[in-house]
């Protein structure tokens, strides 16, 4: 059972409970109450605002309208004083642009094109709402007579600031491709900065506004005269200062060039020149049938040292000691060489210099049109050398294709740059290059053919065989030509191969080339020969013509050996050395068999038997007379005839000697051993004149007329 005073107490707490939820129900609805009466008079206060701000409106919205429309007449007011000012302003374009526009543009471009502008915007204005005003005649006056300022202007400055690129810079500017040192790559200012500016925002201007394209005629009609100009100066510069010793490049260049042991130096068109004159001294002398004798044949020889010295005296009396015609000639030849240079990088900062001041779509034509001039000159010159090639081998002179060598060589090395300098020109641009080309490639293969065969022609006249039996001038001048040939074989190689039609030239051009130029060679060669047996039956006496083919073939094989030709010869003929070997010493043989005569009278097979001690009978005596007698004439004959021929190969005129001497000496001395002590006459003295050294000493003086 639970106690009673517990009871009580849970009744109290109860009890405590109860009087507490009472009194908070109590002021939970006291203050429901209150807030209730808050709320009514919230409303009542929202009530007359929401009143209040409706008559405000009713009362503010006709005056905002009101407002707004006064705003919107105020707007279009100034809107129309605006428009009003701006159509007014064009009714006084011209009068405030007018001063400046007669002025010019000179020295204050920007301002003028600004009033151009102006002048445009007011011709435009006339034109679309009062095109009957008399306003727009005067603007459009103003506008034309500004236009022609401009283009007045421009070209002034391209005609004041224009001026040739001097020979020098051009020089060191086709130079520096062959600098062996990295430089910067180098440009020419053709016109001052100042000035290109101007020249470029008059150009824009013309072409954007004035609608006009006559500027970039007057542009081309003026840098084509200046290119022109300096290539023609350069031309002057070469005439004044070229000397045979080389050519003037730039002092800037030369100090930046180093020699060094790899570097090759540049085959000047003066290094074969002296194959020209002897070519040419051959032509005009040996083919027309006149006397004459080449200036250098590189042997020596009796007759060859006089007339060399005799046509030195003349061509020093004639052109002066060091320079003349020669040196003329190789400066004329250089100039056109470094002109076709000169060419191809003016074109290219010409080039440059035009994508700024003319439009894309106009370049490549303005372009075209400047370099017409200087293009058609420098192909026209390149003409007139294949007309003078062409005219002097009719004459049979074919030093001109030596010219044209080392022109055609440089022409074709230049191609690639040419094709890329004239991409996007006409069609007639681009092919006058190659026609140059092709017509020199054309006229070189014929030359070379006719020269060829014109060797194996070259007739037989006794006047014009050297009485030495020395080298002739026809075998010098063919090798001194096939010589200048080493210098220019893909040129050679490539004339030759232009007349060719199979498909082996187009398919192994290369190879090809090299091996028609061998073909060549050996033509020649082959023709030389050919003529050379010829000409020595020209000779009455079997011996001197031995000597005159040995001599020849001998001097062939040297030269062959002392150049690069015998590789190239054995490129098609892997025999040619020595089947020259052989010639020479078949010809050594022919020569020796002319000894017989002489040995013949002391030989041991044609002298009489008879016993030693026995008494000689008249007839063997005599007999014994006879071979000594006929041995010291032909001796003395041999010696006499033989001394004045010429053997300018000193080892050869050695062994010829030495071998003879040998044959002679070995004969004479057993003859001599064998009667020289016989009793066959009583003067032995008048018989017995020679004794074997004596002999010897006479064989050792042969081809040798100073001995």
């Amino acid at each position: 059972m639970i106690p009673t005073e517990e009871v009580s107490a849970r009744r109290r707490e109860i009890e405590f409970k109860l009087k507490q939820e009472e009194l908070t129900l109590s002021f939970i609805k006291d203050s429901l109450e209150k807030s209730d009466q808050l709320t009514k008079n919230m409303v009542a206060i929202l009530s007359s605002f929401e009143s209040r701000l409706m008559k405000l409106e009713n009362s503010i919205i006709p005056v905002y309208k009101q407002t707004e429309n006064l705003q919107r007449l105020q707007e279009n007011v100034e809107k129309t004083l605006s428009c009003l000012d701006h159509v007014i302003s064009y009714y006084h374009v011209a009068k405030d642009t007018e001063k400046i526009i007669k002025e010019g543009p000179t020295g204050r471009l920007e301002e003028y094109l600004n009033c151009m502008d102006k002048i445009q915007k007011a011709v435009e204005y006339f034109q679309d709402n009062n095109p009957d005003s008399p306003e727009l005649n005067r603007v459009k006056s103003l506008f034309e007579r500004g236009k022609e300022s401009l283009e007045s202007e421009f070209r002034s400055l391209m005609t004041r600031h224009t001026k040739p690129v001097p020979p020098i810079l051009i020089l060191d500017l086709i130079s520096g491709d062959d600098d062996m040192e990295p430089q910067e790559e180098m440009f020419l200012e053709h016109l001052p900065e100042g000035v290109l500016h101007d020249i470029i925002r008059i150009s824009g201007w013309l072409v954007e506004n004035g609608r006009n394209q006559d500027f970039m005629t007057v542009y081309f009609q003026i840098r084509s005269v200046q290119l022109d100009r300096s290539i023609k100066g350069l031309k002057d510069h070469f005439r004044k200062n070229s000397s045979s010793t080389g050519v003037p490049y730039s002092p800037a260049i030369q100090n930046k060039r180093k020699d060094t042991p790899t570097k090759k130096p540049v085959k000047r068109p003066g290094t074969i020149r002296k194959a020209q004159n002897l070519l040419k001294q051959y032509s005009q002398h040996g083919l027309d049938g006149k006397k004459g004798a080449s200036n250098l044949i590189p042997m020596e020889g009796h007759e060859h040292d006089l007339r060399v010295k005799h046509l030195s005296d003349a061509l020093s009396d004639k052109h002066g000691p060091a320079a003349g015609r020669d040196d003329i000639f190789d400066i004329e030849i250089d100039t056109y060489i470094h002109c076709v240079s000169a060419f191809v990088k003016l074109a290219q900062s010409e080039y440059q210099l035009l994508t700024d001041i003319v439009p894309e779509h106009h370049q490549k034509k303005t372009f075209d049109s400047l370099i017409q001039e200087s293009l058609d000159n420098l192909i026209m010159e390149g003409d007139n050398i294949v007309s003078a090639a062409r005219k002097s081998i009719i004459r049979h002179d074919y030093s001109a294709v030596l010219t044209i060598f080392p022109i055609l060589k440089h022409l074709k090395q230049m191609k690639p740059e040419f094709d890329q300098v004239l991409q996007g020109t006409a069609a007639g641009t681009k092919n006058k290059l190659p026609g140059l080309i092709t017509s020199m490639e054309t006229t070189g293969a014929k030359a070379l053919e006719e020269f060829a065969d014109n060797i194996k022609n070259d007739p037989d006249k006794e006047y014009n065989m050297p009485k030495d039996g020395t080298v002739h001038e026809l075998t010098s001048n063919a090798i001194l030509f096939l010589q200048q040939l080493l210098d220019f074989q893909e040129t050679a190689g490539a004339m030759l191969a232009s007349q060719e039609t199979s498909s082996s030239a187009s398919s192994y051009s290369s190879e090809f080339s090299r091996r028609l130029l061998s073909t060549y060679i050996c033509k020649v060669l082959g023709n030389l020969q050919l003529n050379l047996l010829s000409k020595s039956k020209v000779y009455e006496d079997p011996a001197l013509s031995a000597i005159f083919l040995h001599n020849n073939y001998n001097y062939i094989l040297k030269s062959l050996e002392k150049s690069e030709l015998i590789q190239l010869v054995a490129v098609t003929q892997k025999t040619a050395e020595r089947s020259y070997r052989e010639l020479i010493e078949q010809q050594i043989q022919t020569y020796q068999r002319s000894w017989l005569k002489v040995t013949d009278y002391i030989l041991e097979r044609n002298l009489p038997v008879f016993q030693p001690g026995a008494k000689l009978k008249d007839k063997e005596r005599q007999m014994i007379k006879e071979r000594f007698k006929g041995f010291n004439d032909g001796l003395e004959e041999l010696c006499k005839i033989q001394k004045a021929w010429a053997i300018p190969d000193m080892e050869q005129r050695d062994k010829i000697r030495r071998a003879q001497k040998t044959i002679v000496k070995e004969t004479y001395g057993a003859f001599l051993n064998r009667y020289g002590n016989v009793p066959f006459t009583k003067n032995p003295e008048k018989y017995i004149k020679y004794q074997v050294d004596q002999v010897g000493e006479m064989i050792e003086k042969l081809f040798d007329t100073s001995a």
